[in-house]
Order: structure tokens, then C-alpha cells, then sequence
């Protein structure tokens, strides 16, 4: 693969000399629309008299400016895409850098109750979901946040193969980025789904050729008149005929306009995106089956919603006083857009939650790719077969750069605990969290954090933020008690590995210290795999009784009467706390 950097940096120079180039065409066809204006009104002027070569100027304007005005139309949507995507390129620069906390930090999806969730950063501010999204739309947003929430150990290979083929069309992934994102949209994918379900038909299915008869008794009436065959006036009253016949429909087909008017530019900006689903040609099994969902017999899914995206915009012409009179009048139009868009409805609207769903999860998937890209230096996990043992090597937290990350081998057996003990800020909590995460990722199917990694795939459930509660009167004790009832619930229904962070620590010490045991010894002979940290060193004592407990440590050592921490994973108990040290350095007591 290419370095990351290098590729953002190359995409930012050859976008930025497109659009230079494309900003001069649209600076030329702008005064070409404008020599053309002032010719004409020149041409006008000498040939006012002259009828005939007048007409001709002026259809030759007309198609002229007509041209002039589609080039530069198109020109301009390349323009804003090579925009957008020298933007996209900059972001990325800036949040390899470290600079990320403007993106949307996921808050709405935080579970206060999930199983690890609130642990361990997934959402909020400086959050692993804040670090990896690149979603474009609200939907893809949704599906992300739920991939790293879901817990799902089966078809972890699977999820591996399509992020490496995302993680390689690296020029496709920004393509559907910046088409995604330079459609803004007001209405949710959510509403548009609640309304076709809901949607009562507002025309009887006989009245289809009702607006082909009026519109064809139209031409025969005016051709009568012409002929003066027919008063002329027999016009004007025609014209009313059709407007009784649309006004008995006029307050249903202004509810549909109205929504219609607010979905339409969700449907532009899908059909866009399902485009480019459409005509990529994918390998992993996974990307395949989603492509599949969203092919039909006789149609792309992208031209069909093309067509309801015509329809809706040819309803919405009724907004212009003439053709609501005039359109309606002699041709029914609000009823022959209104059946047009019904019979879509009919025919396709149980589609398109199908199609909204790939849609969402090539946009959710496009931000995993992304990260791999971004991480070539990271490894996808070997998967062996659950209750086999988990071997990882220099495991690292994903969200700390480099330069100052420690890492740390780290291995644990099936049915194995692990007790750590250390020295406050020597590295156990950000520990347990890159342990953590190595497994939320793992399940994922993301690359890793580690030159190795060896992965027994098992579900994660933590308990390291309690907090206690006003609204609910529950005092942080029994906030505790009521996680860890939860943790030994859940492990008698699957298998979980379990990470806790000093429990019991809303009771007094020697309470603490029989009840920390205790619960330990009931996970322990339960079969339960996970990890610990304490400050309490008599709960090491276990070891010395269960041979599934083994403990280990992080240590600070007091160097020229500064502390220092080496934040290395080590086997053994810590012997060094450094509490009073830090109280009589900072000059509390």
C-alpha cells in the first residue's frame, strides 16, 4: 500500500491544480454568457425591423446560452467535488496530527448501561468513534457507532476481508465521501422510511389515463379555436374543468407535495451513493452480499430512485403560479405526478429500507477502511477458535501516538485472571482499556494496535466508571453492586472476558478486601477469563490458592527524588506505591 501521508499530500496538490484549471473554465463560460447577452441585445437592436432574421438570432441564442449554461453547470459539480475532496484530503492530514476533537464525537450513541461502552472512551470527546469517523451521512453514523457497540464474535474474517478491500479503493472511498457530503440533506432516512410505510394512496388507480384524456381534448379544443371552429372563450372554460378536477385532490396532493419537498434531496444524495455501490466491482464475500441487496432483475436501484427524484421535482414545479394554473388547467399535472409517484411507492417502497441499509453500511464500512488505511503499520488479528488462549504482541493503544506510547506483550490462557496491582499513574487504567479496545477491535474486524496478535474471540463486559445516581437515589455503592450483579448474570448466559477496575471501592477497606476476594473466587469458578487492577495487595494472596489467578504489575520507582514510570506490563506483585511521596512533593501535607 502507499503511506497514508504521502497519498493525502499527492491528492491535495493534484486537486488543488484541477480546480484552478476548472475555476478559469467557469470564469470563461461565465463571460461567454455575457458576450453572448450583449450580442444579443446588439443583434436585437439592428434587426428590430427585420422579423424573420430576428427569430433566427434569437433561437440561436437561446440554444447557445442553453449550451453555454449546461457546460458550465457541469463543469461547476466537478469543481465543488475536487473541492470537497482537497478537503477531505486536509482532514486527514490534520487528524494524523493528533487534531480531531471538531468531528462529531458520538455522544447520542453512549448507553450509560452498555457493557463496556462508557468504559473505555468509545464516545465523546478525544473517543475512538470521534478518532475513526469519516460517515457522510446521518445513517452511516448510526451503523458505525452500532458496529463498535454490537459484541458480535461470529464472522470476524469475514468483516476482515471487506475492511482490507475498502481499506485498498482508497480513491473510491473519498469519491463516496465527497458525493455523500456534498448533498445536504434535512430530512433522515428514518422519517423518509416512517412516511412510505405509513403513506394511504390519495388517487383512485382508474384515474391514470384521466390526465392523457384532458390533455389531448386540450389540444383538439385550442386546435378548434384556432380554427374558429369554436369561440375562443370555449378555451377559458376548459380551463376550469381541469381545475375543478385537480382541486377535489388539491389538500391531499399539497401533504405529499410538502413531503416530497423534504425528502427530495435524501433520495438525490442516495441515488448518488448507490451509483457508486452499483458499479464498484467488489471480491470479499461480505461486500458482495451487501452489493447483491440493492440489485433488482430489470433496474439499478439508483435509476429507480433517479425516477422518483423526477417525479418529485416535477411536483414541485406546482409551486410556480403559471404552471399550477396553467398545468393543471389543460393537463392535469399535479394528478399525473401524483400517480407517477404512487405507483413507485407501490412498486418499490418495501426496497428501499433495503437499499438505505447498504447504503449506510458502505458509508459505516468506508470509515473502517479508512482507519486500516490510515494504520498499515497495525495487524488484523489472528482468529483461532474460541476458549483457546488470546497472545498478543506489543499491544498498544490505538489513540497514543507512537513517540510516547509504551507498549506491552500481553497474554492470558482461556479461564484465566489476572490481578494487577501498580502505583497510581503508573499505567494500569489505560491498560485495561487497550486491552479493551484490542478486543471491541478485534471483533470488529479492524487491524489492531500490535505487531502480533493471536485472538480468541470472546465478548467484552466492563466495570470501571461507576458513578452514583440523584435522579434514580442510588448511592454509588449499590451502583456498583448493581454493575457487578449485571457482569455475573451475563457471564451465566455466554462466554465474556471480563475487565474491572478497583471494585467495592464505595465500602471501607477491610469490607472492600473480603468482598473483592470473594467476588474474584466466584468469577474464577465460573470459568470466567479477564483481568483486575487493585490497589488492595491482599487480594494477590489468591494466587497463591487458585492456580487461574496470576498476578502482575505496574511499577514507579523514585529516581533522584522524582517519580518515574516505565508503564511496562510485568509479572509479580508491585511493591511500590507512591501516594504519600506525590502528597509531600506537591507540598499537601
Amino acid at each position: 500500500m502507499t503511506d497514508s501521508n504521502s497519498y493525502y499530500n499527492s491528492n491535495i496538490v493534484n486537486y488543488t491544480t484541477e480546480v484552478s484549471k476548472l475555476y478559469k473554465q467557469l470564469t470563461s463560460l461565465s463571460i461567454a454568457r455575457l458576450l453572448v447577452f450583449l450580442i444579443t441585445a446588439v443583434g436585437a437592436y439592428f434587426t428590430f425591423g427585420n422579423w424573420g432574421l430576428f427569430s433566427v438570432i434569437i433561437i440561436l441564442v437561446i440554444v447557445l446560452f442553453i449550451v453555454l449554461l449546461s457546460r458550465y453547470t457541469n463543469i461547476k459539480s466537478v469543481y465543488n467535488l475536487k473541492k470537497e475532496l482537497i478537503t477531505i484530503n486536509q482532514d486527514e492530514l490534520k487528524i494524523a496530527s493528533g487534531d480531531f476533537f471538531e468531528k462529531p464525537d458520538g455522544l447520542t450513541f453512549q448507553e450509560a448501561n452498555h457493557n463496556y461502552a462508557l468504559d473505555i472512551d468509545l464516545f465523546g470527546r478525544g473517543s475512538f468513534f470521534q478518532f475513526i469517523n469519516r460517515t457522510a451521512i446521518e445513517e452511516g453514523s448510526e451503523k458505525l457507532a452500532t458496529s463498535l457497540k454490537a459484541n458480535v464474535t461470529d464472522d470476524i474474517v469475514l468483516r476482515q476481508d471487506a475492511i482490507k478491500e475498502l481499506a485498498n479503493k482508497s480513491d473510491w472511498r473519498q469519491q463516496f465521501q465527497a458525493n455523500a457530503s456534498l448533498i445536504k440533506v434535512e430530512t433522515k432516512g428514518a422519517t423518509i422510511l416512517k412516511f412510505l410505510k405509513a403513506h394511504e394512496s390519495i388517487l383512485p388507480k382508474n384515474i391514470k389515463i384521466l390526465p392523457l384524456v384532458v390533455s389531448v381534448l386540450t389540444i383538439i379544443i385550442i386546435g378548434l379555436a384556432i380554427a374558429k371552429i369554436t369561440p375562443p372563450i370555449t378555451i377559458g372554460y376548459w380551463l376550469f374543468v381541469g381545475l375543478f378536477v385537480t382541486g377535489r385532490y388539491v389538500k391531499k396532493i399539497n401533504g405529499l407535495s410538502a413531503n416530497a419537498d423534504k425528502m427530495r434531496d435524501t433520495f438525490r444524495q442516495y441515488t448518488s451513493l448507490l451509483k457508486a455501490i452499483e458499479t464498484e466491482t467488489f471480491t470479499s464475500q461480505l461486500l458482495i452480499s451487501k452489493q447483491a441487496q440493492i440489485q433488482l432483475k430489470d433496474k439499478k436501484a439508483s435509476q429507480i430512485l433517479k425516477e422518483l427524484s423526477k417525479a418529485m421535482d416535477a411536483l414541485d414545479n406546482r409551486s410556480n403560479l403559471i404552471s399550477a394554473i396553467f398545468g393543471n388547467g389543460y393537463f392535469l399535472t399535479d394528478i399525473k405526478h401524483t400517480y407517477t409517484i404512487e405507483q413507485w411507492l407501490e412498486n418499490y417502497k418495501d426496497k428501499v429500507e433495503d437499499w438505505f441499509e447498504v447504503v449506510a453500511f458502505f458509508d459505516a464500512y468506508n470509515s473502517l477502511g479508512n482507519y486500516a488505511f490510515n494504520h498499515q503499520e497495525y495487524v488484523y488479528p489472528q482468529i483461532v477458535d474460541k476458549n483457546e488462549d488470546t497472545k498478543v504482541t506489543q499491544l498498544g493503544h490505538p489513540l497514543l501516538k507512537s513517540a510516547k506510547r509504551v507498549d506491552n506483550d500481553f497474554e492470558i490462557k482461556n479461564k484465566q485472571f489476572f490481578i494487577i496491582t501498580g502505583a497510581n499513574m503508573a499505567g494500569k487504567s489505560t491498560f485495561l482499556r487497550t486491552v479493551s479496545l484490542h478486543i471491541v477491535m478485534a471483533n470488529v474486524g479492524l487491524p489492531v494496535c500490535a505487531t502480533a496478535s493471536v485472538y480468541s474471540p470472546v465478548k467484552l463486559i466492563t466495570s470501571m466508571r461507576t458513578s452514583d445516581s440523584l435522579t434514580d437515589d442510588s448511592s454509588y455503592f449499590f451502583s456498583e453492586l448493581t454493575r457487578l450483579k449485571y457482569i455475573v448474570d451475563a457471564i451465566k448466559q455466554d462466554n465474556y472476558f471480563i475487565i474491572l477496575d478497583e471494585i467495592l471501592k464505595g465500602t471501607n477497606s477491610t469490607d472492600k478486601a473480603i468482598g473483592s476476594r470473594k467476588f474474584v473466587e466466584k468469577l474464577v469458578a465460573s470459568h470466567a477469563t479477564g483481568i483486575i487492577a487493585t490497589h488492595d495487595l491482599s487480594l494477590c494472596e489468591i494466587e497463591k490458592h487458585l492456580s487461574e489467578v496470576k498476578n502482575h504489575y505496574f511499577d514507579a520507582q523514585i529516581i533522584d527524588d522524582e517519580l518515574y514510570f516505565d508503564y511496562t506490563f510485568k509479572k509479580g506483585i508491585c511493591q511500590n506505591m507512591n501516594a504519600s511521596f506525590l502528597l509531600k512533593k506537591m507540598e499537601i501535607v
